[in-house]
């Protein structure tokens, strides 16, 4: 697991207030117990905010699991320098 994944990890256990979640690349709202659409705002907002970062609507949209969003977050990352 990524350590950008790991992070991703902590805040959905965090959000989600169940702190067994383990992610992988493939999880996604179907796999992942208590994910619906209120939490996933909370989800994509406390990760902006934990890692400094801001993601556009049409970012967001093209996201299929937790794998695309750290692959996203990692671009970010990786832009801020």
């Amino acid at each position: 697991m990524s350590s950008t994944l790991a992070q991703v990890q902590d805040i959905f256990r965090d959000v989600l207030d169940n702190p067994s979640i383990v992610l992988k690349r493939e999880s996604n709202v179907s796999t992942v117990p208590g994910w619906d659409s209120m939490t996933h705002v909370n989800l994509i907002y406390n990760i902006e905010q934990e890692f400094s970062v801001h993601f556009g609507i049409q970012e967001l949209e093209g996201l299929k699991n937790v794998g695309d969003l750290s692959d996203l977050l990692d671009r970010k990352l990786a832009e801020k320098g």
